[in-house]
This record gives structure tokens, C-alpha cells and sequence, in this order.
């Protein structure tokens, strides 16, 4: 993990970079590809959404309060965000389409003013930052 400052126009500035956004997605894509079919299941991207921990960090609700019906529920419902055609597998396309759709909410919700974050390494709000500390460099 490492501190970065950054706003939305960093985001959206990777975003928008096409090589490097579908770089960085495509590898995520290929790690959670267990079996290596070009396809998503549930059971492959159920880890990576719920380390996610979507309720307790954007809705101050403890996981543990949540009826595990509910809780399965949640998870099946961000996993049919991604499943845009509906198969029960989420392909390439997909993916990207719906990380794109992710990283410019997070862009808008940043807004203009720039902000002090602790990032994981690896993850895209890294990656963005450290493309726009490669474009500056590159500039000096």
C-alpha cells in the first residue's frame, strides 16, 4: 500500500487512455481466470467482489448483521453488473465495459479537488496514478 494524492481527472485520464486502461484490466481479467477458458464464473470473481466489502465501507453496515441469504444476494447481483448479456459468465468485453463504468464513478466521485488516499498495489487507482507520475516525468 502506498499514499497518493490524486482527483478524478487522474482517474478519468486512465480511463480514457485505452492501452493502458484495457492493460491493466486485462491483467486483472487473466488473474481471476482460474481455468483459463476467456470466462468469468461466479465462483472465480466471488472473492474479488466480496473483498470489495461493498457494505462496510460505503454503508457503515457490518457484514456480520447481514442474513447470509442477503449477503449472497448482493454479491450475485454486482456479479449480474458485470454479466451484461446474461449467461452466467462474464467475458473480456464485459469486463472491461463494466470496470470502465466503475473507475469513471470513482472519477466522479472524486471531483476536482485532489486527495489524499492509501492504495493497494496492483489495484487500478495505482495504476492510474503511476501513469500520470510517468506522463510527468516524461514532461520534466
Amino acid at each position: 500500500m502506498s499514499v497518493e494524492i490524486l482527483d478524478g481527472s487522474t482517474v478519468r485520464s486512465f480511463v480514457e487512455d485505452e492501452g493502458a486502461f484495457n492493460s491493466s484490466v486485462d491483467g486483472r481479467f487473466a488473474a481471476l481466470d482460474a481455468d483459463r477458458d476467456g470466462l468469468l464464473t461466479y465462483e472465480e470473481m466471488a472473492g474479488e467482489l466480496m473483498s470489495l466489502r461493498v457494505l462496510e465501507k460505503h454503508f457503515g453496515v457490518d457484514e456480520a448483521a447481514i442474513q447470509p441469504d442477503e449477503l449472497a444476494g448482493l454479491y450475485r447481483g454486482l456479479f449480474a453488473r458485470f454479466d451484461r448479456d446474461g449467461s452466467g459468465k462474464v467475458d473480456r468485453q464485459e469486463f472491461r465495459a463494466e470496470m470502465k463504468e466503475v473507475m469513471l464513478a470513482v472519477a466522479n466521485g472524486l471531483g476536482f479537488l485532489p486527495v489524499q488516499m492509501v492504495v493497494e498495489e496492483g489495484s487500478f487507482l495505482k495504476f492510474a496514478v503511476d501513469r500520470e507520475l510517468g506522463q510527468l516525468a516524461k514532461a520534466a
